[in-house]
């Protein structure tokens, strides 16, 4: 063989080595959702109970604190798409946040400005100004339609409880065709039990969304993610949206929790009163569990609970890290963990 022909091989081979396979980051995509827990800017809002996050309150919620917030959320987005090695998700649900400002801000940060992430946000008549919201990644995902819709409730007395609407967002992940609703349940402020109706109601209606896409196509892919404020075994989880908490590969209405077996093995998404509760949850349509060549199926479903973002000591180590605890500024993250699955072909 002579020299010419040796590197001629040699290239060939190195080209092969290089070229991706079907299995290759570029296939797979991260989809998650994060609570980023009060992501409120520095100005006193009309008509907004956004006093208490504005530099002459008792938290003093100015410039360097918004700095740090924003550039820590910007850290576990980013971080998750590091530790999949995918570069950045695709696709983040996000809730509390004040306004889109606040989320130009966030995707403009050092962590997350190569990424280029484009927003999709509604504002919400949640009384304290907080809604839900949808980055992407232009590079893998290509909005084409969405709508926000309103979860009208009332309270005992009949007066009409303002909170966050559900954002629908469809369009092509990487030529493939998917659905995703965004979510914010009403909390459990008042009682988990005297709040039950809430959550059963905001349930029904999301319910009642997945039914409407699937009404012009049975075979929509839909993901369903969020802070349902409950956890996977809750009846607004379990009978209203009607997500069961093993994996379904058959058709028909069922839906699949895809966080439901990390609930099962002990983990969550937020500690309270050291009970792990997994409120930010992602449900799926059966289509995105079973396997089909050359379309996407979830792969992995995991909780982002990196040590960095959990408390290091007291009495509440090893809970998420938060930026408040009450008055008392922390300077750590959120009170949530980010939730998020991994779809490959």
């Amino acid at each position: 063989m002579n020299k010419l022909s040796f590197w001629l091989i040699t290239i060939l081979v190195l080209a092969l080595l290089a070229t991706p396979s079907c299995q290759s980051p570029v296939e797979k995509k991260v989809v998650g959702f994060y609570n980023l827990e009060n992501l409120f800017d520095t100005i006193d809002a009309p008509d907004v109970r956004d006093e208490e996050f504005t530099p002459r309150s008792e938290k003093q919620w100015d410039a360097n604190r918004y700095q740090r917030k924003l550039q820590n959320m910007a850290s576990v987005i980013a971080g998750i798409g590091s530790v999949e090695d995918v570069g950045a998700p695709a696709v983040m649900g996000l809730c509390e946040m004040e306004n889109i400002k606040v989320l130009e801000d966030l995707v403009a940060t050092d962590r997350l400005k190569s990424y280029n992430y484009k927003i999709i946000h509604e504002d919400s008549p949640d009384k304290r100004g907080i809604d839900v919201a949808l980055i992407y990644h232009p590079e893998s995902f290509t909005p084409d339609d969405y709508r926000a819709v309103p979860l009208l409730i009332s309270d005992e007395e009949g007066n009409r409880i303002y909170t966050r609407d559900q954002l629908i967002v469809s369009g092509e992940l990487n030529g493939e065709r998917l659905h995703f609703i965004v979510n914010h349940w009403p909390s459990r402020y008042g009682g988990k039990e005297r709040s039950i109706p809430l959550r059963n109601a905001a349930g029904k209606l999301t319910r009642s969304l997945v039914d409407s896409i699937r009404a012009e196509n049975d075979d929509a892919k839909i993901v369903v993610m969020g802070d349902l404020n409950d956890d996977p075994v809750d009846e607004s989880v379990k009978k209203y949206l009607m997500a069961g908490v093993t994996p379904q590969a058959g058709g028909g209405d069922s839906l699949f929790n895809a966080t439901a077996p990390l609930f099962f093995e002990g983990r969550g998404t937020l500690c309270y009163r050291d009970f792990w509760n997994l409120f930010d949850q992602i449900v799926v349509t059966p289509n995105l569990i079973k396997k089909s060549p050359g379309k996407y199926h979830i792969v992995k479903t995991e909780i982002y609970d990196k040590q960095y973002l959990r408390q290091q000591e007291g009495d509440y180590s090893g809970y998420p890290f938060r930026t408040f605890v009450g008055s008392w500024y922390h300077g750590g993250y959120s009170d949530h963990f980010a939730s998020y699955i991994v779809l490959d072909k």
